[in-house]
């Protein structure tokens, strides 16, 4: 056996522990959920933001209206200070609802995205899939023989023997007489190829 082949069988028996898609399906829906909380998180942010700037809308139009009062309440300079400063705080808070209906946007799309990602994993059927395309008899036997296990049938089309290429190079050959239960030829054929 070559050493690439054996490379590629290492390589896909590292690789078998790896792959599970429930867990890719479990990581998508955990990420629907993070969307979720945070869009509900900004979203009262934006709520609560908006609220402070109607009372600071409020109290800017109040300021507007006690700029008329007696000079013993504050001076005009005071006065005009004071909504200048109430003028900053709510272009501060416009700006800063801009930002976060913009954030928002955007994690609306990347939902849109992962639900639409979601929903094709979903209609996807890999069985029916692999069962329309391929020969599973034949992928089966060329993953055993890339695995190193060469089977040998009888005149009666029966498996009798089993071919084990070894990591070391050597082939030895399990033959199947009856005297072992399942397990146990399975078990001496990977102690034989893992040599």
């Amino acid at each position: 056996m070559s050493k690439d082949l054996q490379e590629a069988i290492k390589i896909m028996r590292d690789m078998t522990p790896i792959i599970d898609p429930e867990e890719d399906y479990l990581t998508i829906l955990a990420a629907e959920e993070q969307v979720a909380t945070t869009e509900a998180r900004r979203k009262k942010e934006l709520e609560d933001t908006q609220l402070k700037l109607k009372v600071l809308t409020k109290a800017l139009e109040a300021a507007r209206v006690s700029s008329t009062r007696p000079p013993s309440i504050p001076s005009t300079e005071d006065h005009a200070a004071i909504i200048n400063q109430l003028d900053v705080n709510r272009l501060s808070l416009c700006k800063a609802i801009n930002e976060c209906e913009s954030l928002l946007a955007g994690k609306e799309a990347e939902l849109a995205n992962l639900k639409a990602e979601t929903k094709a994993l979903e209609d996807c059927d890999p069985a029916a899939e692999h069962a329309n395309g391929l020969n599973s008899a034949v992928v089966r036997m060329q993953l055993y023989k890339g695995l190193g296990f060469e089977p040998v049938l009888n005149n009666d089309q029966q498996l009798a023997k089993m071919l084990v290429h070894s990591e070391s190079g050597d082939i030895h050959y399990v033959e199947f007489d009856g005297k072992k239960s399942d397990f146990e030829y399975v078990d001496l054929m990977w102690r034989l190829a893992s040599t």
